[in-house]
This record gives C-alpha cells, sequence and structure tokens, in this order.
C-alpha cells in the first residue's frame, strides 16, 4: 500500500476510534450528561465499539492498526515493512489528537458545566472519600480520565506490567488471526478484535485504565494540554511515559511470542 493510504487510513481510522473511545468516556464522566455514571460496563463495552468503527473505516486502506504496538508487532511479525512504521505511528498519534479535540468539540458545554461546577472542583481536590490529596498526589483534575489513562495504585512497576501482559494479549490476538483460514481478511477478524478489547478492559483493565496502545493516550494528553479548559488541572506527565512504554513491550512481546511460537 502506498504511504498516502497509510497517512489516510490510519488517521482517520485512530480519529474515529479515539472520538467514540474518548466520547463514551465524556458521556459517562461529564455533568448533565445523559448517560452519567452508566459506569465501567459502559466503557469497556464502548471502546470496544470504537475499536469496531475506527477498524472497519481503515481496514481496507491501511489495514487499520490504530495503534503503534499493533504496528510494532506485525513489523516483528514480518506482515508489516519496518520503513513504513514511522509514517503509521505518527499518523496514529496525529490521529488520537483529531480525535480527542473532536471529543472536547462534541461535549463543549458539557466541559463548561462540569469543570465551572463548585461540587466537582471539591471533589477534585478532596477525591471520592472526602480526603484531602497527599501533597505529592498528582493534579490530575476531574475531566483528564476522559482524554487519557491512569492507575488505581500508583507503582511504575505494576503499572508497566499490567500495561504490557493487557497489549501482549490483544496484539497476539491480532497476529494469529491469519492462522484461521480466511478469518484475517474478513470482516469477522475486525469483530473479534474489538471483542478481545471489550474483554481486555473488564478483565484487564481495572488496575489502569488499559491504555494497551501509546498513541491513544499520548494524543489525547497532548490535547489536554492544550485545550483551554477552566480548572482541568495537570496532565499528570510523569505517569505518562509508562502507558507508552508498556504498550510497546507488549507489541513487541507479542511478536516474538508468535515467532517462536506460531511462524
Amino acid at each position: 500500500m502506498s504511504s498516502s493510504d497509510i497517512f489516510i487510513g490510519e488517521t482517520i481510522g485512530t480519529a474515529v476510534l479515539i472520538l467514540m473511545g474518548g466520547g463514551v468516556v465524556a458521556a459517562v464522566t461529564l455533568k448533565r450528561s445523559k448517560a452519567l455514571n452508566a459506569g465501567w460496563t459502559a466503557i469497556a463495552l464502548g471502546w470496544g465499539l470504537a475499536v469496531l468503527t475506527g477498524a472497519y473505516i481503515a481496514v481496507g486502506v491501511s489495514g487499520a492498526h490504530l495503534n503503534p504496538a499493533v504496528t510494532v508487532g506485525l513489523a516483528i511479525q514480518g506482515t508489516t515493512e519496518w520503513s513504513d512504521v514511522p509514517l503509521y505511528i505518527a499518523s496514529e498519534l496525529l490521529g488520537a489528537m483529531i480525535g480527542a479535540t473532536l471529543v472536547w468539540l462534541t461535549y463543549y458545554g458539557h466541559f463548561r458545566d462540569h469543570l465551572t461546577d463548585p461540587q466537582i472542583l471539591a471533589e477534585a481536590r478532596t477525591g471520592p472519600e472526602g480526603l484531602v490529596e497527599q501533597d505529592n498526589a498528582p493534579s490530575a483534575g476531574p475531566v483528564l480520565g476522559i482524554f487519557c489513562t491512569g492507575p488505581e495504585i500508583r507503582n511504575a512497576v505494576q503499572n508497566l506490567m499490567t500495561e504490557t501482559i493487557a497489549t501482549t494479549v490483544l496484539v497476539l490476538s491480532i497476529l494469529t488471526l491469519g492462522l484461521t483460514e480466511g478469518l484475517g481478511v474478513s470482516g469477522t477478524g475486525v469483530l473479534i478484535v474489538a471483542l478481545v478489547v471489550a474483554g481486555i478492559g473488564f478483565s484487564l483493565g481495572g488496575p489502569t485504565g488499559y491504555a494497551i496502545n501509546p498513541a491513544r493516550d499520548l494524543g489525547p494528553r497532548i490535547v489536554h494540554a492544550l485545550l483551554p479548559l477552566p480548572n482541568k488541572g495537570g496532565s499528570d506527565w510523569g505517569y505518562a511515559w509508562v502507558p507508552v512504554v508498556g504498550p510497546l513491550l507488549g507489541g513487541a512481546l507479542a511478536g516474538g511470542i508468535y515467532q517462536l511460537a506460531f511462524a
């Protein structure tokens, strides 16, 4: 496929992925949303459907990686040329930033209401149990989770392992689609990947919010830092390396497992 195919498919597909994935988190989080407090089930299913939609849009154009970890895994497998990897990753990051910006535009009024609500701001300062945040706790603000992930227990080693393990499951499931005749090139393959993403959300997403995609986390985190959101708090850059490095390690590990066990 051509460079323009990669750029167009990955940018648009990833933008739709983040628009719908970030959108479901916004719907569950923001004040006066009809889906307010719908919970983790809605988020996990919503992200699965976001992957389904973005991948269906892009699969016939660029192959629908939509994730630098997937790109790395496919390059190690040998399906993707290493020379194409930088363009894939750059397009995925750009698409993620566009998608996060579209979430902000879609929920513009809700962001303003939420971020100027005294009760919401008080809860952000004290935490859900009413306890004042520790001095060394990150100033994340009340909407950062719409844009990117964060751990429930902040332990770099544990968080890195969680993201690595979860991404290995995702990428290995993608790499092995082709082992079932006809599955990897049919729409069924895209559906299976979407279900795997939802399953990861249910089973492995609790500790860190399951980034499992460096572009999905870094691109929207950059947008959060740049957007003129009142009272938005910090973007938690001290944690930002974990959902980048962990998924890349997971993608590489999945590629290595495939070469050892299935090639």
